[in-house]
Formats: structure tokens, sequence, C-alpha cells
């Protein structure tokens, strides 16, 4: 299959986009009390919450990633001639 070239743009824009977007998220979560058993940032043990957002972080950053890199491969791909 070959995507056409705004389809891999749109895809490069999305990978691009989660490493915008989760990182900040994941600061966000890093700094909240909830996350960690003390009720203060960094003291304690992390919690559940802090687990739970840790691993959506990374499975998001993981599949934003990939998509990305299927977006940079069909753009190459649609600029070859055929």
């Amino acid at each position: 299959m070959v995507l056409s070239r705004g389809w891999s743009l749109f895809l490069v824009g999305v990978g691009i986009w989660t490493w915008v977007i989760w990182p900040r998220f994941a600061v966000a979560i890093w700094n909240d009390p909830r996350a960690w058993s003390a009720g203060a940032v960094g003291e304690g043990s992390p919690t559940s919450f802090l687990w739970v957002h840790a691993l959506l972080i990374a499975a998001s950053l993981v599949i934003g990633t990939t998509v990305g890199v299927l977006g940079v491969r069909g753009w190459l791909r649609a600029r070859r001639p055929r």
C-alpha cells in the first residue's frame, strides 16, 4: 500500500503531536500529589495513579512514534517515481 502525501503528512503530524503533548502530561502527573503515597511531590512511594498514567504515557509515545515513522516512510515512498 502506498500512502498519499496528504495522509503521510497527517501521520507525521500525529507523531509530532504525540511527542509535544505526552511529555508535558507526564510532568503534570509527576507533580500531582496523588502520584505519591505521602501526598507531597517526590515523597513516599509511587501510587497506582502514577504507575497507570506512566503506562498510558509510554504506550502513547510508542504508538505515536510508530505512526510518525510510518508517515515518514509513506512520504518518502510517495516522492519516488513509479
